[in-house]
């Protein structure tokens, strides 16, 4: 049931007794839910913040939610209102909602911890809209229901906003999102869409730098690990669960997935490290990445999973256990549609390893050809030496392999494109927007909204016998879109595939009137059915509409209609499926939540609290919250944080910290945040762990939660020490080349460190300390930004008398060109830290800023020479010649943007 039609900005539908659209009711209601809404946001994605836009429409989606649970008949009871959810939600999100709804009514108004404000529905909900006919359980029950709701919107557009790598949520972001999701629009729009605007139009996508390939890596790196999860932990989890098989079954079906996500966690934390990990405006080396696991021969992982997937047995078992009627039973009562996407969605999903190790493969080779590094480039020529003989296995398994065979036949979609839509080279949104709008116009007789309004891209294509009579079905050509299957008659000669276009400007949709619009049915509208082969029909699956006649859709082969099932399930349960994987992830965090050292043993451990830690009110649109005040531990551990890095917070502190912290301190915080304790884990185990299975189950517990701990909170702690001490030494090193001490307890401490990982950026830092001390940088010849040579060197008198002002003998443009070299010197030798804190003025300010206090004594002096000069002139015509030469010098000085020599004029001649 949809919760109201509309397709512009979402309004509340109307309630039988009180009018929701009315602009009284409206001023009441409006803005009552945004300040919560950005609460919940920073729940469900703490680094990402939303427009005000976004915020208004997501409000604007919970008002109609709101106004249809209070519809007549009135909802006096929890039990009313779960029986409404139940009947108008759709299929699983009704289950979630109504769980998350019964734990905040069994803790009670004060306990539940919701965001949104009971508090002030209450008073309006009670006496205006249900007329005092509703207790406080009631109106508790709904708004968890809304929150839930409105933490689903926000989490997928969040999703999506990280995809296309921004960092704030807009109306039209949550539009797109809600499009993609069959729940969302079930719930909100059956028969419409919300209206989007192309914001990119049809332009292609520009030649990528290095650092965007990089990016682009590790965006398609984390989008691959969420795949793999859905493998592991709702497909191979959930049937281990039912207890259907047994391990070693299950190892032919999954082979080893879980080391390859374990390699690919690797490979994304590598990946982020030396990213962050970069210096400022330069390009980020990401070969040592590949290189350590290639030699460490990580990536041979691949050649054993695709051995096992593609052999016939992995299939085979699969479709042995699917074939036992209790098993599908089962799979059928784990959710709707479950059934349908283990047998043919699963199969398709876990041969995205074996394509997307191709892509590795292609990644080296792109960003060996773009690395501006020639040391980065010899190491990715390394990489791809090393990892030829597992690209050459891997092809000629895939090219043996019945699984991978028909995919890549005739027009369809390669299957790597149509289930793993990550990679180099993958189109662009505004790409497929065109495409789109290509094959339309190749469509005779279109009918309907534009498929843009509708769809984002082309999943599947190809032909296959429609009809509604299974007797007398028809030939079509029938293309599937991520949200429209569109039927056509085909007349003349065959369509080529989009698929097969080489860019975004290919029409590739054949002729005018080759296709001919016979029908169209939204994905989201539709259930897919599988059908017994019977006799007269064999390979036929079928589309269920809601209250309409059913459609049959016979294939050519089996392995045609295991392709069309397999993109028509992953389009009518990957919602669902998503979802799950939210819940699963979700809930292993609940029960076994991040634990942390002990506050007595490890300082950084203390829980913030208004007494170490103050943040302001706003934030930036990175979503990083901004600190206002700390404490000195607190700003340390702020510094190193764990769960995100802050590089503008870093180099305002490593350039500010001097005014409340001396180097030493700082450096010996540094050393004492790197040494991690581990937590106390052994201390929560049951009472009864010394029987011998379940101390074994404590101890596995002990080392995951350990291996976790050291995973998420240690090595990124110790990293970005590393880091904080690599930008330090680079950026003043003063501290150091002042301060033999601080210097030695340095290279002490790196001598120190071990481990593999963080020995090689101890090395980095030991370079950078090095270079420092050689001084190779003040070697450095400077290169000015000029367009042309230097002049010859200006005089105005060729033999001057000896008495004659020497202001007076050099060329004006020769005498600025002088100054501001000289006064380029001086300004190129103040540190950062003398302009902090008003170190000039105060009492050490020899120390802390002697070099600006230099540049200041030359200002002054110039400005006295020039007085001087003018007051010793003999008559009223010298001194006239002196003015006039002293403002055709300050001419030259501000043409050469030597603003402060233009200063010592202007006071000299204020004087």
């Amino acid at each position: 049931m949809s919760i109201g039609v509309n397709s512009g900005s979402p309004a509340p539908v109307e309630s039988a007794g009180y009018d929701w659209r009315s602009e009284e009711n409206h001023v009441k209601w409006k803005g009552i839910f945004v300040p919560a809404l950005q609460k919940v946001l920073t729940q469900v994605h703490p680094n990402l913040v939303a427009r005000e836009d976004a915020l208004d429409y997501v409000e604007g989606l919970i008002l109609r939610l709101l106004a249809m649970l209070t519809a007549k008949p009135t909802p006096l009871s929890v039990q009313d209102v779960e029986d409404r959810v139940t009947r108008t939600f759709p299929t699983p999100i009704d289950r979630w909602a109504l769980s998350e709804a019964q734990s905040a009514v069994e803790r009670g108004r004060k306990k539940a911890a919701l965001v949104l404000p009971v508090e002030k529905v209450h008073p309006i909900l009670a006496k205006e809209v249900l007329q005092n006919r509703v207790d406080d359980q009631v109106t508790l029950y709904i708004v968890a229901v809304l929150e839930y709701i409105s933490a689903d919107i926000l989490k997928l557009a969040g999703n999506y906003v990280k995809n296309i790598r921004h960092m704030q949520i807009s109306c039209q972001d949550i539009k797109v999102a809600m499009c993609a999701d069959k729940v969302l629009m079930d719930m909100f729009y059956q028969d419409d869409v919300p209206y989007i605007e192309d914001e990119g139009g049809g332009r292609s996508r520009s030649a990528q730098t290095y650092d965007e390939v990089v990016k682009e890596l590790i965006l398609s790196e984390k989008s691959y690990l969420r795949d793999l999860h859905m493998i592991t932990k709702v497909f191979r989890e959930q049937i281990q669960k039912l207890e259907l098989t047994t391990n070693h079954e299950l190892d032919a079906i999954f082979s080893n997935i879980t080391d390859i996500a374990e390699l690919t966690i690797t490979l994304i934390g590598s990946l982020e490290d030396t990213l962050e990990m970069a210096e400022d405006e330069k390009v980020t080396a990401i070969g040592s990445c590949f290189e350590e696991l290639a030699e460490a021969e990580e990536f041979d992982v691949y050649e054993k999973y695709a051995r096992d997937v593609l052999n016939p047995i992995s299939r085979q078992k699969l479709d042995t256990l699917l074939a036992q009627p209790e098993v599908s039973d089962k799979l059928q009562s784990s959710g709707q549609g479950f059934r349908e996407a283990v047998k043919f969605y699963l199969p398709k999903l876990v041969l995205g390893p074996v394509f997307h190790c191709f892509h590795y493969f292609k990644y080296i080779e792109l960003l060996t050809k773009l690395t501006p590094h020639s040391e980065d480039k010899d190491s990715l020529e390394q990489v791809s030496a090393m990892l030829t003989p597992l690209h050459n296995k891997l092809t000629t398994a895939c090219a043996t392999s019945q699984a991978v065979g028909p995919a890549q036949s005739g027009n369809k979609r390669k299957a790597s494109d149509v289930f793993h839509r990550y990679g180099p080279g993958r189109q662009s949104r505004q790409q497929s927007l065109v495409k789109l709008g290509q094959l339309q116009q190749s469509i005779t007789g279109w009918e309907g909204k534009d498929i843009v309004a509708n769809s984002s891209e082309i999943v599947y294509e190809g032909k296959l016998k429609v009809g509604t009579d299974k007797k007398k079905l028809k030939e079509r050509y029938v293309i599937l879109c991520d949200g429209l299957l569109i039927v056509c008659s085909q007349t003349g000669t065959r369509r080529p595939s989009s698929s097969t276009m080489s860019g975004p400007t290919s029409v590739g949709h054949g002729a005018g009137g080759e296709l001919r619009f016979r029908d169209k049915y939204l994905i989201r509208l539709i259930n897919i059915g599988d059908r017994e082969d019977e006799e007269g029909i064999r390979w036929s699956f079928e589309l269920c509409q809601r209250d309409q006649q059913r459609v049959i859709l016979k294939a050519e082969n089996a392995e045609d209609k295991q392709a069309w099932m397999a993109s028509l399930v992953m389009l009518n349960t990957k919602s669902m499926l998503e979802r799950t994987l939210d819940v699963i992830l979700s809930d292993e965090e609940k029960k076994h939540p991040l634990r942390f050292p002990n506050y007595s043993v490890y300082k950084f451990a203390e829980q913030d609290s208004t007494n170490n830690i103050v943040f302001e009110e706003r934030e930036k649109s990175s979503g990083v919250p901004l600190i206002k005040g700390a404490t000195l531990v607190k700003l340390v551990e702020r510094l190193t944080y764990h769960v995100y890095a802050t590089p503008m917070f870093m180099k305002t502190f490593l350039t500010t910290y001097r005014s409340f912290c001396t180097p030493i301190e700082l450096l010996d915080l540094l050393i004492d945040r790197f040494h991690i304790p581990d937590p106390e884990f052994l201390s929560d185990r049951p009472q009864d762990c010394d029987q011998d299975q379940t101390d074994k189950s404590c101890k596995m517990r002990y080392a995951q939660d350990l291996k976790r701990f050291r995973k998420e909170y240690s090595q990124p702690v110790q990293f970005r020490v590393l880091n904080v001490l690599k930008h330090w030494v680079d950026q003043h090193f003063y501290d150091f080349s002042e301060d033999c001490d601080l210097l030695h307890r340095l290279t002490s401490f790196l001598d120190e460190i071990t481990g593999k990982s963080m020995r090689k950026w101890v090395e980095c830092i030991s370079k950078v300390v090095q270079r420092r001390l050689d001084n190779d940088e003040g070697a450095k010849e400077i290169v000015f930004d000029f367009d042309r040579s230097p002049p010859p060197l200006e005089t105005h008198i060729k033999n001057p008398q000896d008495d004659w002002p020497e202001l007076l003998t050099y060329h004006p443009i020769e005498i600025a060109r002088q100054l501001t070299l000289i006064e380029f010197q001086y300004y190129k030798a103040v540190k950062p830290s003398e302009l902090v804190d008003l170190a000039w003025t105060r009492e050490d300010k020899d120390k802390r800023s002697p070099n600006l206090l230099r540049m200041g004594l030359h200002t002054t002096n110039f400005t006295r020479y020039l007085e001087k000069t003018i007051l010793e002139t003999d008559n009223m015509e010298e001194r006239v010649a002196v003015m006039k030469r002293v403002l055709e010098i300050m001419l030259v000085l501000q043409e050469n943007n030597n603003f402060n020599g233009v200063l010592a004029i202007t006071s000299a001649l204020n004087s």
